[in-house]
Order: C-alpha cells, then sequence, then structure tokens
C-alpha cells in the first residue's frame, strides 16, 4: 500500500541578502611647497678705553714740635670721655626709630578673606598662624547653641605668601558635621593642626596628606569631653623636649592627649578638674557640691615656667594653677580613664562675668592680660590677686586680648562693636593707639591673633565669617629693649 520514492531537492534564492560590490578609490592632493629663508643678525664690537693709573703717594702727617696738637688732647680728653659715658647711660633716644620705608605711625588691611560657600551662616570662632608664618587657618562655628549640634562647617585655610592667592577661595577646606570652635597649629610642623569642636571631640589633622587629612582623633566618649571644647594649644615638658596638645572645655576638664598614630587616636595622659571648692568664699552657692564642675573658657600657659598656667571660667574667676598640682580629685559623677584633680593654687579678683581671654605676658614674667563680658581689659601681676590696670574701652563685650609677640608693651584687642584696639602700654595706659574696624559689617570679632613669625601682619575674625588681614606699622613691631624693663615697673611698682 505504501512505496517509498526519492524527489529531487528544490532551492530557494535568498531575496534579502544582497551581494557586497568593492571599489578602491584615492585622491591626491597638491603637492607641499616649502621655501628656507634665513636672516642675518647685527655684528656687535666692544671697545674699552684704560686710563692712566695714578701714581700711588705716601701719606705724611705733618709734625708739630711746639707739642700744641699734645697739649690739646690732654686737655680736652676727659671731657670728651665723660660725654660719651653719659651719652651711653641716657635714655634720650630709647623710643627714637628711623624709618623712611614706610609709614611708622598706620595700620591698615591688606586682606579680608571669606568662604562663600558657608553663605554667611558662621562665626570665625578662633584663628592661628602655623609655625613659618605663612598660612593663617580659621575655625567656623556658632557660638550659640539650643541644642546637639549639627551644622556643618569648616576649617580653612589661606596661604599668605602665594601671589596668587584668593581672597574668596580657602587654599584648604575641611568640611566638619558639628562647628568648629577653636583650633591650634603644631608649634613646629607647620602642616599639624588640632581642632575642637562644640559635640566635646578634639581632632589632629595633617594639611600635607592629599586624600584623609584627618590623622587622629577623641572621639566622643567618657574619655572625651562632655561639653564644647574651648581651647586647644601646644605645651613643652619641663624638659623642652616632647610637645603634648592640651585641650579644655566647659565640663570643666583640662586634658594632656597623646598621639597615637597608628589607631588614630587622641589618648589622654594627664588632666584635671576645675570645681566650685576652688571658688572664692563669696561666690560659692548653699547647697551647691564642692566636686561641681566650672567651666572653662580660655588657658595661657606660662612662658617660663612650663608647671604654670592660668584659666579663666565661667564663673569670672581667673586661676592660676600647677602642672604638679596634688588638689582634690574629681567627684565620683565624673566618669575617666585617668584621675582628675584640681589644679588651683590660687585665685584673682574676678571679672563679672565671663573671662574671654587669658595670656600670660610673652616678656615679662609677672604680668598677664585677660578680658571678659564685663567690658574690661585687665593687666594683672601673677603676685596679686587685684588688676594693677583695668581699661574700660566702652566697645561692649571684649572677645579677645592677646600680646604682641615682639614688642612687651602692646596688646590687641576685638570688641561687640566690630573694631580692633591696638594699645601701646607706654604710650598710653587706657587709651589705644590705634582703633580700626575690623568687620565689614560691623558685626562681633571673636577672635585675633598677631602673627609670631611676620610680625608685620595681624588677623581678626568676625561674627559674620570675615577674617581680615592687617599689616602694623613699624613702631608697633621695633623693640628698643626697654619694654620688659616698663612692664615689670609698672607690674611690680603697683603691687607693692
Amino acid at each position: 500500500m505504501f512505496t517509498d520514492e526519492l524527489l529531487d531537492g528544490v532551492n530557494f534564492t535568498s531575496t534579502w541578502k544582497k551581494e557586497r560590490y568593492l571599489d578602491d578609490q584615492q585622491t591626491q592632493t597638491v603637492e607641499l611647497q616649502v621655501c628656507d629663508q634665513s636672516a642675518q643678525s647685527y655684528k656687535y664690537r666692544d671697545e674699552g678705553v684704560q686710563t692712566d693709573e695714578e701714581p700711588k703717594r705716601k701719606l705724611r702727617l705733618a709734625e708739630d714740635s711746639s707739642g700744641r696738637l699734645l697739649e690739646f688732647l690732654r686737655r680736652t680728653e676727659p671731657y670728651v670721655s665723660k660725654q660719651l659715658i653719659n651719652n651711653l647711660r641716657s635714655r634720650a633716644f630709647d623710643d627714637f626709630d628711623v624709618g623712611w620705608d614706610e609709614d611708622k605711625s598706620g595700620v591698615s588691611c591688606i586682606h579680608t578673606l571669606t568662604n562663600p560657600g558657608l553663605n554667611g551662616k558662621f562665626q570665625v570662632t578662633d584663628l592661628s598662624w602655623n609655625s613659618t608664618g605663612s598660612v593663617v587657618a580659621a575655625s567656623f562655628g556658632q557660638v550659640e547653641h539650643e541644642d546637639w549640634c549639627t551644622h556643618h562647617t569648616a576649617m580653612c585655610t589661606w596661604n599668605l605668601d602665594r601671589s596668587s592667592i584668593k581672597e574668596d577661595k580657602p587654599d584648604t577646606t575641611i568640611e566638619l558635621d558639628s562647628c568648629l570652635m577653636c583650633l591650634a597649629f603644631h608649634p613646629k610642623n607647620p602642616a599639624i593642626i588640632a581642632g575642637g569642636n562644640f559635640n566635646g571631640e578634639v581632632l589632629l589633622w595633617d594639611l600635607s596628606r592629599e586624600d584623609d587629612m584627618l590623622i587622629a582623633t577623641s572621639g566622643l566618649g567618657e574619655d572625651a569631653h562632655q561639653e564644647p571644647v574651648s581651647k586647644v594649644c601646644w605645651i613643652t615638658d619641663t624638659k623642652g623636649k616632647k610637645i603634648y596638645l592640651v585641650s579644655a572645655s566647659a565640663d570643666g576638664k583640662i586634658i594632656q592627649w597623646k598621639i597615637d598614630r597608628k589607631a588614630q587616636k587622641l589618648l589622654p595622659k594627664d588632666g584635671f578638674m576645675l570645681m566650685t571648692q576652688s571658688l572664692p568664699r563669696r561666690m560659692k552657692v548653699k547647697g551647691v557640691r564642692g566636686d561641681k564642675e566650672v567651666g572653662v573658657t580660655c588657658i595661657s600657659y606660662h612662658s617660663e615656667d612650663k608647671d604654670m598656667f592660668l584659666v579663666g571660667s565661667e564663673a569670672g574667676v581667673i586661676f592660676k594653677c600647677s602642672m604638679n598640682s596634688q588638689g582634690p580629685p574629681a567627684g565620683s559623677h565624673v566618669t575617666s580613664s585617668i584621675p582628675l584633680k584640681s589644679p588651683v593654687t590660687f585665685t584673682y579678683n574676678p571679672h563679672h562675668g565671663p573671662v574671654y581671654a587669658v595670656e600670660c605676658s610673652p616678656f615679662q614674667r609677672n604680668a598677664f592680660v585677660s578680658a571678659g563680658m564685663d567690658q574690661c581689659i585687665r593687666l594683672y601681676s601673677i603676685l596679686q590677686a587685684q588688676p594693677v590696670l583695668t581699661i574700660e574701652p566702652g566697645e561692649g563685650y571684649i572677645h579677645s586680648a592677646t600680646w604682641s609677640p615682639v614688642k612687651a608693651t602692646v596688646m590687641a584687642a576685638t570688641t561687640q562693636t566690630g573694631n580692633l584696639l591696638i594699645y601701646d602700654l607706654k604710650q598710653g595706659k587706657t587709651v589705644p593707639v590705634h582703633k580700626m574696624t575690623a568687620s565689614p559689617n560691623k558685626q562681633p570679632v571673636y577672635s585675633c591673633s598677631f602673627n609670631p613669625q611676620q610680625t608685620q601682619l595681624l588677623a581678626t575674625g568676625d561674627a559674620a565669617g570675615f577674617i581680615q588681614i592687617f599689616k602694623l606699622s613699624s613702631n608697633l613691631r621695633t623693640s628698643t629693649g626697654k619694654e620688659a624693663e616698663f612692664i615689670g615697673s609698672l607690674v611690680n611698682v603697683s603691687s607693692e
């Protein structure tokens, strides 16, 4: 019924694929024409003229056979010698300085620096110059807070030695997630800088790094500060070999840190606690525990005695302290991995309000200056409780006061009204020799810093985020060597 049958194959030609055709073509550009030409330079010829050498002549002194010259010299020599000795002992020209290159009496603003990225929302809370004096750093934050700080602020630096400096563009900007309240460059390494923020953290940066500049931090915990950090500074040990970082805070703690670079941690080495039991008797309040902390607002270490330092407080009291103090320990409510004890050895007559600045004189061991909310600048002797001089500028709060690093009688202060006041105590004890506008918008000026290396420069920072760099005249930075004696006599005579 079924049979096998083999049929021929059937082929279909493709209708979608077309055969490709290749065609080679070429074109020739016009041949380039080249022409060589040369130019001949001018010929120069040097000629010289030789003058006749002048014959050497022997110097002959006139002979005095009469003896009148010898008689004259013997007669006048005692009077001339006496007058020369009197000139050496005279102080008639102590303050005389000859300078033809610049205005001796002027102070001028040469730079106004700012970071537009912060939109003017933050104040310049602190300033610091690096060890070469070429870079100024500014910390930005808000002085007043109602709660935990979550502001996004920054630390900025400008290199003033660069000819291409851009005043509205910092050379370095480190962004932070909390207000930075203070900062301080390392005294020897120009790239190392420390800062303290509102949340109590102490941080350390290396500006020479390209990527992550943060090299160590205290973190947030029991060993860190529990309140805003008010001051950071660098100190050397008694042998002058090792350099340590110190921080102070509104929680009353003063902590000396050591750096663990491998772990990127700041570890507490030593510490102190400022407590109410150190307050003057008239300031103590009934029912308040003696071990309750007193907030630290500022701190200054003595230039000669490495164990002594001064502390300003929120209570208005200035305390003389010692690194070797064996004062009462902190209360049991304070937790810390290192023992905290009171460093206070003496108290000074307090300001009527928080102390904003305290600084030991770099030239006179017994003198220091302070300033505060009570609108006063005070000069103290370390040896007595009462101030030897009180200055009332009438400019509102005095937010900063600092000594010149080169002239012992000169100091600067900044005010709530936006002014920079420069005093030369030898010229006038209570009247500034210069009063400058240090804020473009008349905002309070919170910080002021002399440049210790380039002594003609001084920086200020205001509440609108502007940093102004002033150039000082020669008479404010030229020392005659007698200023330290004047400050010493002022302090010592007043303290008798």
